[in-house]
Order: structure tokens, then C-alpha cells, then sequence
């Protein structure tokens, strides 16, 4: 029970903080007519945080971010994606009964998106790397494997979740000006997440 404990909490107490993923996951949630359109992201951002948690438990994350190459080219794409996506987000117009024509994003962009606010979060990952990883060299055999399951469950159950409460709140608003703001403030979350990430590619 310790190391199915352990994974719960320690997955809540990473994954619950406002950051640009939840933002993304929220967004496309409250912005498409059906909890299915959503989908693509729900389901990329979490097999990408499955993959990075996996990663960091066996150790292999460890190793491949020593190469100082990469961390500085994972900064580097990871500000552009992220300017773009905030861009598009600000643009995105919600569905309303009187705006058939509105701008969602495509199931291949939500791949993309949650795709590069997952791997290209240099903030995320050392989260991922520091704090899974590290806690999960405790545990051996069956244990690490019953820890990194309950890590992996909770982020499945966090996206949906996330999803579910974004589409309720689009329901409630059938105007579309709430989802609108929303938005909006998904995108300055985003570019301010950009801005943070450039500050760190400088200081690398």
C-alpha cells in the first residue's frame, strides 16, 4: 500500500498546479461542442506524461538531459511551440449557436500542441525527472513498478477530468464570451510560460 500511496499523492501534488498542460487540456475541453472532440489531447498529453514518468523511473531521462546540447535545444523548440500555441489559442473562437464557422482546434493540432506542452516543457520534465525519479529509487522489484503505475494512473484520471469540467463550463456558456476569456487567459498563461522558458534558455 506505501508505494501505491506515495505515486497518488505525489502525482496530485505535481500535477494539481496551475500550469501550461492543465491550461491546454482545460481549454480544448471547454472549446469543443463534444467531451470525444477533445480527445486527441486528453490522450496525447497523457501517454507523453507516460512516457516521461517511465523514463524517469528506469533512469534514462537522467542520462540523456546530461548532454547540455539537447537541454539547450529542448528550451529552444519548446519557446517557439509554446509562442505559437499561445497565438492560436487567443485566436480560437468557441462554438456558439450562432457561430457555426468557429476556429477549433484540429485533432492533428491538439496532438501536436499536447504533444509540445508535455515534451517540450523543460519546467514539466525536470519536475517529472527531479521528483518521480528521484522518489521512486526507494522502491525495487514489484514495488517501483506498483508506485509508477499509481503515477501514471492519477495523470490519466487528472486529463480526463480536466476535460470533463472544461466541457460543463462550455455547456453553461452559451453565449461564448466566457470561453472566450478563457481562452484569452489560457494564452497569456502560455506565452508566459514562453517567456520563462526563454529566460532559463539564457541562463543555461
Amino acid at each position: 500500500m506505501e508505494p501505491l500511496l506515495h505515486g497518488i499523492v505525489l502525482a496530485f501534488g505535481l500535477i494539481l498546479p496551475l500550469g501550461v498542460q492543465n491550461v491546454f487540456i482545460f481549454n480544448q475541453g471547454a472549446t469543443h461542442p463534444k467531451f470525444t472532440y477533445a480527445l486527441p489531447a486528453v490522450i496525447t498529453a497523457a501517454l507523453c506524461d507516460t512516457l516521461l514518468i517511465a523514463l524517469a523511473v528506469t533512469g534514462v531521462s537522467v542520462v540523456v538531459l546530461n548532454f547540455d546540447w539537447l537541454r539547450t535545444a529542448l528550451f529552444l523548440i519548446g519557446f517557439i511551440f509554446l509562442t505559437y500555441m499561445g497565438w492560436v489559442m487567443w485566436r480560437t473562437t468557441p462554438e456558439t449557436s450562432s457561430n457555426q464557422q468557429a476556429r477549433r482546434l484540429s485533432a492533428r493540432q491538439q496532438i501536436l500542441f499536447a504533444a509540445s506542452v508535455s515534451l517540450l516543457n523543460p519546467h514539466a520534465i525536470m519536475d517529472i525527472i527531479g521528483v518521480i525519479g528521484t522518489s521512486s529509487l526507494v522502491y525495487t522489484g514489484d514495488e517501483k513498478w506498483i508506485f509508477t503505475a499509481a503515477v501514471i494512473g492519477v495523470s490519466w484520471i487528472w486529463f480526463i477530468s480536466l476535460a470533463v469540467a472544461g466541457r460543463k463550463i462550455g455547456q453553461f456558456d452559451t453565449s461564448g464570451k466566457l470561453l472566450k476569456r478563457i481562452n484569452q487567459l489560457s494564452a497569456l498563461i502560455v506565452w508566459a510560460m514562453a517567456l520563462f522558458i526563454l529566460a532559463q534558455l539564457f541562463s543555461v
